[in-house]
């Protein structure tokens, strides 16, 4: 990939972490991890993000919390694409995901196919 992108990814399980971890970078995308939404903000101000993939339940600041809060931001980070993953599925995550500015909502486990073909279509990545 000519211009490689990068995605956040932002959960507080590890094995998740590095799940999503190894499906980008086999796909070329470089991969920044956060523990939590606050941790996740740090991480925005010092380091460009074309993607984020945020998990709802987080300790300190969770998944809605933390996109809200990117979304009343001024400024390019208010635009950087989101999707929000859950084991959660009814129809109020749904919606507090869109009042929250998710762009789209993936419902865990992920396959890693889907991971990247949505991470691809988010960052406008061809094959």
């Amino acid at each position: 990939m000519a211009d490689r992108k990068t995605v956040l990814v932002v959960d507080d399980a590890s094995l998740v972490r590095l799940y999503y971890r190894s499906a980008l970078q086999k796909a070329d995308f470089a991969v920044e991890e956060a523990m939590n939404g606050l941790e996740a903000l740090e991480k925005l101000l010092t380091t460009p993000i074309d993607l984020m993939i945020v998990d709802v339940n987080m300790p300190q600041m969770d998944g809605f919390s933390f996109l809200a809060a990117v979304r009343q931001k001024e400024g390019p980070l208010a635009g950087i694409p989101a999707l929000i993953t859950s084991t959660e599925s009814g129809d109020a995550d749904f919606a507090a995901a869109r009042a929250a500015g998710a762009n789209f909502y993936l419902i865990k486990p992920i396959d890693p196919e889907t991971l990247v073909e949505f991470a691809m279509m988010f960052c406008g990545v061809s094959r």
